[in-house]
């Protein structure tokens, strides 16, 4: 099993710009083994995938909403993957959760993730 830790929401006017960051950890998985994936979930709607890395950071992938404002990219020696959100909207605001696939590919699919982090909330103010 992996543990997943997100950090890095917090409230941001619109127009500005917030890193997350996602520590993926477990005793018997190595991080490059991970597919890592953003995912978030607004009050009221279903969870939504935002994008995702595959181990090596070769393969990127963005949900329409976020193509041109959002990066993800990854440190594999850190563990660590991240999100970087900029001209964000008030449609942003949300819980962002990260997950990881385990020995796969890239997915959009909610059932396709293995372990999931608690969440961080995101909330942009208009």
């Amino acid at each position: 099993q992996v543990q997943v830790v997100e950090s890095g929401g917090g409230l941001v006017q619109a127009g500005g710009s917030l890193r997350l960051s996602c520590v993926a950890s477990g005793r018997t998985v190595a991080f490059t083994t991970l597919a890592m994936g953003w995912l978030r979930q607004a009050p009221g709607k279903e969870r939504e995938f935002v994008a995702d890395i595959d181990w090596s950071g070769g393969s990127i992938d963005y949900a329409d909403s976020g193509k041109g404002r959002f990066t993800i990219y990854r440190t594999n020696a850190k563990n660590t993957v991240y999100l970087q959100m900029n001209s964000l909207q008030a449609e942003d605001t949300a819980v962002y959760y990260c997950a990881d696939v385990q020995y796969g590919k890239l997915a959009r699919n909610d059932n396709s993730y293995d372990d999931w982090g608690q969440g961080t909330q995101v909330t942009v103010s208009s």
